[in-house]
């Protein structure tokens, strides 16, 4: 059910303001971006203010990171971003999650789903293009064509994810881009991890 509890004009800015920007962003400002946003006003009189939004529903705190922040909607749940994946060459494995919010639609399975952020063009044919944001289902297993988050594992023990598309082949997994300037990656099956499939994303807004 909808919240209908009434909130003071400032704890409405807050709102007002956490959501835009959680929804430009794919995660919540910080106590300080909000304190800038509503005229300058001290970090502790918004943590306040975002404690009342607490107490009345409007708000609620995932973890205790600066950005732990969740607007409660209808439409919308929170899954963990986990940090930045290339869409290119592989990068380092993830970061520390942060809550983001995406339709409900997107994540049946709520705990099962994560976000990452995408680095690079090498998915650019098939629509997933730099800074969008990918939504991920956990698992390890992977049919040929799928989309995934692979995890590769290097002589030396060091771990890099890349976003690619899976092909198994004799004796050796195809990563194979689909961006026809760039060339497949050829990975040995036993260095190899698939962490997740691609099941939707979240589009970057060029105008930031």
């Amino acid at each position: 059910m909808k919240n209908t509890t009434p909130l003071t004009e400032i704890q409405a800015e807050v709102l007002k303001f956490l959501n835009k920007y959680t929804e430009l962003h794919g995660y919540a400002p910080t106590l300080k971006e909000i304190a800038i946003r509503c005229g300058n006003k001290n970090t502790s009189t918004i943590h306040q203010h975002v404690k009342a939004l607490q107490a009345k529903g409007y708000v609620s705190r995932k973890t205790n990171s600066p950005r732990s922040l969740v607007a409660e909607t209808e439409h919308q749940t929170t899954i963990p971003l986990l940090g930045t994946i290339a869409a290119g060459n592989p990068i380092g494995v993830f970061e520390d999650p942060v809550p983001i919010q995406v339709p409900k639609s997107m994540v049946p399975q709520r705990e099962n789903y994560y976000a990452l952020r995408v680095s690079g063009d090498s998915m650019i044919d098939e629509g997933i293009l730099d800074k969008d944001v990918v939504i991920i289902r956990q698992q390890d297993n992977a049919y040929p064509g799928d989309i995934v988050v692979a995890i590769i594992t290097d002589e030396f023990g060091n771990e890099s994810a890349t976003l690619k598309v899976y092909y198994p082949r004799k004796e050796k997994i195809e990563l194979k881009p689909r961006n026809q300037k760039l060339e497949s990656l050829f990975i040995s099956k036993k260095n190899l991890q698939v962490r997740g499939l691609f099941k939707g994303l979240i589009r970057h807004n060029q105008s930031e």
